[in-house]
């Protein structure tokens, strides 16, 4: 991995005021030999201060997190602000521009491949740029996601472990700040490990919390109200807009992932039929819903079982189920 990012922004990070350009994209193609693709990016600065860097679009399909970037971005007065704040609301801008949640351009999952590439293909060039640009620039990370087109959560926060005694209290502070109605300290298993924003950004020793707001492939009023209730708590709570009038949080309400073991797989294709709402909490063995062989009409449907207790965080959002496809995730 080359050390020297290939992106460059018109944006002077050092400057006072509201700036808006992107992280220009090499890229060259049969329609643009010299072209670059546009990745939206903001600065707010007001003085010395420390740095929060705010992203949503890192999957094109998962919609709160960039409206309440978006919103914001056009709200924030720059006198307001103490400090720098950074926003990046379509951070793979080809996966935004398309709907999906990997990039049309490479197939690139930009949520899989930190650190990054300096030369690798467009995604992991956005990657690379946030690991060796912009998080050397932070002292606080949120990256807003929800469940996409496959997947509906309950809107919940999520953190990686800290590496010490004291980077876990900071975690737990910005999880407690940020206010989600569900907060889940996860190691990553089953959900990208270490290649993650938040994950990258923890290593790093850097605070850093990611979300899951709703899903379905559309935006979910609640989800974005906890985006942007969040957000605006930890900018008050923090320093960098003093001003700002925002909700009191709920209490601090925190659960653990418990890897594999504690989600359903679907053991063959077929239509799912689930009965079990996000946010439930559930028994092992109990009911979870049926899935129906459609190719095989007068067999019986599976019977889904949960295979252990907690709290069902997410579920499968499209009916038509291929084996291996996540049906429910639990954490405890």
């Amino acid at each position: 991995m080359s050390s020297a990012s290939r992106v460059w922004t018109a944006i002077d990070f050092n400057a006072d005021g509201k700036q808006a350009d992107y992280m220009r994209v090499p890229y060259s193609s049969d329609k643009s030999a010299y072209g670059w693709i546009p990745v939206p990016l903001v600065c707010v600065r007001n003085g010395d201060g420390p740095t929060v860097l705010l992203t949503a679009g890192n999957h094109g399909d998962e919609y709160e997190g960039q409206v309440a970037l978006l919103r914001l971005a056009r709200e924030l007065d720059a006198s307001a602000v103490r400090g720098r704040i950074l926003i990046a609301p379509a951070l793979n801008f080809p996966a935004v521009a398309a709907g999906r949640r990997t990039s049309p351009i490479d197939d690139g999952n930009l949520n899989r491949l930190f650190p990054g590439d300096a030369n690798g293909a467009p995604t992991a060039m956005i990657a690379h740029y946030v690991q060796t640009v912009l998080f050397p620039l932070s002292d606080l990370v949120i990256d807003l996601h929800s469940g996409g087109k496959s997947l509906e959560y309950t809107p919940c926060a999520l953190a990686r472990h800290g590496r010490d005694a004291a980077a876990q209290a900071e975690i737990l502070e910005l999880l407690e700040v940020f206010g989600a109605p569900l907060s889940i300290q996860t190691t990553g298993e089953g959900g990208g490990a270490s290649t993650t924003l938040y994950a990258a950004a923890t290593q790093l020793g850097i605070p850093a919390l990611t979300t899951e707001l709703g899903g379905g492939g559309t935006l979910i009023p609640l989800g974005l109200r906890v985006a942007e209730q969040g957000v605006r708590r930890v900018l008050k709570h923090y320093g960098y807009v003093p001003g700002l009038d925002v909700e009191p949080a709920p209490p601090l309400r925190v659960k653990q992932s418990q890897g594999r073991g504690h989600f359903l797989y679907a053991p063959e294709e077929g239509l799912f039929e689930p009965l079990v709402a996000v946010g439930s909490e559930v028994q092992a063995g109990q009911l979870a819903g049926y899935l129906h062989p459609h190719h095989t009409p007068l067999r019986e449907p599976v019977t889904l079982r949960f295979p252990a207790s907690g709290i069902v965080s997410c579920r499968r959002f499209p009916t038509l189920t291929e084996r291996g496809d996540c049906l429910y995730n639990l954490v405890a």
